[in-house]
């Protein structure tokens, strides 16, 4: 489980790029990059790292289900994510 901190910084990021995204795009398209300089680190979206909504996980996330690996077998294994059965051959 990750730290809540981790969590809440990655949320507070999303909420960055999300405002910010409209004046980055416009900046960058009349070449300003003075501009996008001013702007704060955390409103680009490169920042950004995907994280398990579950339970914020960094590594292992697979971007199809939003969730990490772990999880992600937890729940196929448990038959919570439809569509998704265990190979058997």
């Amino acid at each position: 489980m990750a730290k809540e901190s981790m969590k809440a910084r990655e949320v507070k990021r999303a909420r960055l790029v999300a405002k910010y995204a409209e004046k980055r795009a416009q900046l960058k398209a009349d070449g300003d990059y003075e501009g996008l300089q001013k702007l704060p680190k955390n409103a680009s979206p490169v920042r950004m790292h995907n994280r398990c909504k579950l339970t914020g996980r960094p590594k292992g996330y697979m971007r199809q289900f939003g969730i990490s690996r772990i999880s992600f077998r937890e729940m196929a294994a448990a038959g919570l994510i439809p569509g998704v059965r265990k190979a058997s051959w």
